[in-house]
């Protein structure tokens, strides 16, 4: 893999640690983005969108989507999903990792094993 693996999340997600967890047990050191304390790049989300469409990054089963008016819910298209996603970076799925074959978003050990060529999943 080219370059730091810079791994895109909120840092008190449980699902954040793991991803950590298991990257640390297989010797990959990353660097970790907390896009609630820091936000998002400019260009950054609208570059993931354009690679796995908005569907596969916003978080729909959290709180944080759910606590939205109904206004705001209702009828999404790319833009209102672009712009719910900046005003509230909690509905963006976790973790979004950048890597040389795309973006693994979540985390399955398996799917990280096979991104990286670590020995199954641990």
């Amino acid at each position: 893999m080219a370059g730091p693996i810079v791994i895109y999340g909120i840092k008190n997600c449980d699902t954040m640690k793991k991803a950590r967890a298991w990257l640390e047990l297989h010797g990959l050191s990353c660097t970790l983005h907390d896009y609630r304390q820091s936000g998002i790049p400019a260009g950054l989300l609208e570059g993931w969108v354009a690679e796995v469409g908005w569907p596969a990054l916003l978080n729909r089963a959290g709180t944080t989507f759910r606590q939205l008016p109904e206004t705001e819910r209702e009828g999404l298209d790319e833009a209102g999903a672009i712009a719910l996603m900046h005003a509230h970076p909690a509905l963006i799925k976790r973790p979004v990792l950048p890597w040389a074959g795309g973006l693994l978003i979540g985390f399955k050990p398996e799917t990280y094993a096979a991104a990286f060529g670590a020995p199954g999943p641990a």
